[in-house]
Formats: C-alpha cells, structure tokens, sequence
C-alpha cells in the first residue's frame, strides 16, 4: 500500500461514523463527522488564523496536550510507546486523525495514529482510546513480519479497557484499514470469546480529506457548529436507547494496569 502523500501538515476530513450492534437486539446509527488529519513530524508548519488554531483558542483548535500523555511531545511519547513493544518507531510520515477542539471543547472517543516506512507503506497503527470516565488507552497494531498494512490485513487486539457498560471487558477487536489517497476508512469488528463467529459490534469510520482551507474548515463547522458536544450528547442517548431496549448493564471495572496493548493473532482469525 502507497501512504498517503500530501505538501500540507493539516488536512480535513469529513465523513461518518457507523455503529451496528447485532445481539441480544439490534442496535445502530450513522452519524455525519468532520476530523483533522495532522502530520505530526510536520507539526511546526501549521499555522493559526483567525479560524483555526494549533496550541491556541480559535473557534476550531488543536492542542497536542490534547493526546499522548498530555505533555504535548506527540513525537517523543510516541516513539516511547512504539519502544515498549520492542519496536522501532517508522522513519515516514506519521498522521494523527482525531476530532478537533470546536468552540475550546473536545472528546475524541478514538483517534488514530498512521505510522508510515519511508517508502510511504503504513506499518503501523496505534488506536487511543478514550472514555467518558476520563480514563485512556492504546492499541499499538502491527503486520506479521513487519509487512505492509493494507485492506487485507487484518489486526487482532485483546480488548483491555472499558468503553461501555453494556459490553464486557473480554473478547477481542479485529481492526482493518480500508483507505487509499484521500479516502480513510477503519473498520473495527469485535468478537466475543463465547460467541466469535460473528462480531457483536461493528463500527466503522470513514472520511474523506481535502484541503484545510478556512473556507473548507468554516464549511464543516456550518455543518455540525456542536461537533465534540454531539458526540458526547450522542453516547448517553445511544445509551438510553439500549437500555431501554434491555441490553444487560455492566459495572465499571478498574482500569487495566498498563496503558498500552499490542496486537496479537487469534487463530481462524488472521486472513
């Protein structure tokens, strides 16, 4: 797979979100979204203006505290996750999709991290993972052999962190990119040990990018002006709604003692 190749640091997204839940009822919704995608070793070369601000308020804004481990050295703490999976950190270009700060807020259930070879191949992904509880993770993905990531590969992780009450904190995600040029799309599957032939949810985010224009950037603000609220707003109504149609309820667990999860195969799994 080609990476993606851009001359500018910031892109825009837009697209949707997709969720569908298949036992022990039915359950799903597509939601309209807009995202940044930023070039995180590339990150100097954004500029703020009247709209748009890195590190600044702006009407729509970006702060690297916002991801990581809230220093906001994106670089130096990804290469540090990256090195406790025995791995070394690819030599290309690295971008970071996650929603931006609209109006000073923001809530990134999950952003994700493209790590590419020099030769523009994607070798790695790294997922983090946000709750409602103000607690993180990631999940750092990789190719057997350190082969190229591409539509047909497919990324098998252990869930380790709680994101809803009415899943349990077992079973596994399958992940696969599925983007090419200005398209990215990342579908994740996940299974129950109890019951693996068939996902219990499936979601799948998918935009399209085009130049961060103040013109595309106002557009997409006109569009969703309470994006990050939404999104928030959008997760305890989706809530209610299984409750109400009687979908089991779990506790909260305590948080897992490590911050990051690498990916490992699941046999019948991996093709």
């Amino acid at each position: 797979m080609t990476g993606h190749i851009t001359t500018s640091a910031l892109e825009l997204g837009l697209g949707e979100v997709m969720h569908r839940r298949s036992r022990p009822a039915s359950h799903g919704f597509v939601y309209p979204v807009f995202c940044l995608r930023i070039a995180v070793r590339r990150l100097q070369q954004i500029k703020s203006h009247s709209l748009f601000g890195l590190n600044r308020w702006r009407p729509l804004a970006f702060y690297s505290r916002d991801h990581g481990d809230g220093s906001g050295d994106l670089l130096g703490w990804l290469q540090q996750q990256v090195a406790k999976a025995g791995l070394t950190l690819p030599a290309g270009e690295i971008w970071l999709q996650a929603f931006p700060r609209v109006l000073g807020y923001v809530f990134n259930p999950v952003s994700f991290w493209y790590l590419h070879a020099s030769d523009g191949s994607l070798r790695m992904i790294m997922a983090e993972v946000n709750n409602t509880f103000g607690e993180h993770h990631q999940y750092l993905l990789t190719a057997d052999e350190d082969q190229p990531i591409d539509a047909n590969t497919r990324l098998v992780c252990r869930k380790a962190f709680h994101v809803s009450p009415f899943c349990e904190v077992t079973g596994y995600y399958v992940f696969r990119y599925l983007g090419a040029g200005q398209s990215h799309a990342m579908a994740v599957d996940y299974f129950e040990d109890k019951l693996p032939e068939q996902p219990l949810i499936a979601t799948e985010i998918r935009v399209q990018t085009q130049p961060a224009s103040r013109r595309n950037l106002l557009g997409a603000w006109a569009k969703m002006p309470l994006l990050t609220l939404g999104v928030v707003w959008r997760i305890h109504w989706q809530a209610l709604r299984l409750w109400l149609k009687h979908i089991p309820y779990h506790k909260k667990p305590a948080p897992p003692g490590a911050s990051l999860s690498f990916n490992q195969r699941k046999p019948g799994h991996e093709k």
